[in-house]
């Protein structure tokens, strides 16, 4: 009787079971499939939160809201020499007029680009940290030059984008969790089953000399092999339906969702979903058959 991983041809005679063994193999390519799309959920979000925290770190933007042209025109020449003197700035630029009366056309329409409406100047700042006290000196330079002038860090207002992005990296996880408990409790309830329809096979092995470490090796090994082969089924089936979904995403062209992609380390992780299963699976059965066999005899 061979203890490697894959059994010879005479050991899984002993404990033939093609029925049991389909039904085995297609629940998990379902458990996989329904992991690796929650794990691939999970490692998205986890990736654009990183970006999104990136992209606003240390970014702040000035809004010159004075009413009359001439003002908003003065201050604003006066805040972006301001902080060009700063150390504490690595970039800053004037939002041109006609991109901001852009962005407002789905609320203004046309009369977005009217000269005498009167919109804010808008300034994008880039700070060389992302300290409070290079915000400070920056919201401090732009008052005494600005009036006016509103700050606001845009990581403050896109907090509530980052939390739901937070909450969702969190589920995924909770969720490929539950899928591995629901995985072994599969594993142990097939192992146990195995043992009930095996029962004098197992008897015979045990009067001939196996011991119940051996007798274990056969169903953990049986389990182990549906448990990777189904797990593969599932894990293709789950990639290609992520990647319809990624480009899917690409086509919408949006820049908030633009992060949600997977890199060359998340690919890598979830093709190791199936072998980290059939891992789980390999141990689950183990336990639970030497725990019956010590319990039986």
């Amino acid at each position: 009787m061979s203890i490697g991983i894959l059994a010879s041809k005479a050991d899984r005679g002993l404990l033939d079971d093609r029925r049991g063994t389909r039904v085995m193999l297609w629940v998990m390519a379902i458990m996989l499939f329904l992991t690796v799309l929650a794990a691939a959920l999970g490692l998205a979000t986890l990736g654009a939160a990183a970006v999104l925290d990136r992209q606003l770190a240390g970014r702040l933007t000035v809004q010159i809201v004075a009413p009359a042209e001439r003002v908003r025109t003065r201050e604003t020449r006066a805040v972006l020499a301001a902080l060009r003197r700063l150390p504490e700035v690595r970039r800053v630029v004037a939002v041109d007029r006609a991109r901001l009366a852009e962005m407002l056309s789905p609320w203004l329409g046309a009369d977005g680009a009217d000269p005498d409406l009167p919109i804010p100047a808008m300034i994008d700042v880039d700070l060389t940290a992302a300290t409070a006290p290079a915000a400070a000196s920056v919201a401090r330079a732009v008052r005494a030059a600005a009036p006016s002038a509103r700050i606001d860090r845009q990581e403050s207002w896109m907090t509530p984008v980052r939390n739901v992005m937070a909450m969702l990296t969190g589920l995924a996880g909770a969720l490929v969790l539950l899928m591995a408990a629901a995985t072994a409790a599969v594993v142990i309830l097939a192992a146990r089953a195995g043992l009930d329809t095996h029962r004098d096979t197992i008897a015979v092995l045990h009067m001939l000399g196996s011991t119940d470490v051996q007798v274990a090796r056969l169903f953990q090994r049986r389990i182990a092999l549906d448990t990777l082969v189904g797990g593969i089924l599932g894990m293709a089936v789950a990639l290609g339906a992520v990647v319809l979904v990624g480009v899917q995403l690409d086509a919408l062209g949006s820049d908030l969702i633009a992060g949600l992609t997977l890199g060359m380390r998340d690919w890598v992780l979830l093709a190791c979903l199936p072998v980290a299963f059939a891992a789980l699976a390999t141990l689950s059965a183990r336990v639970a058959v030497l725990a019956a066999l010590r319990r039986v005899l």
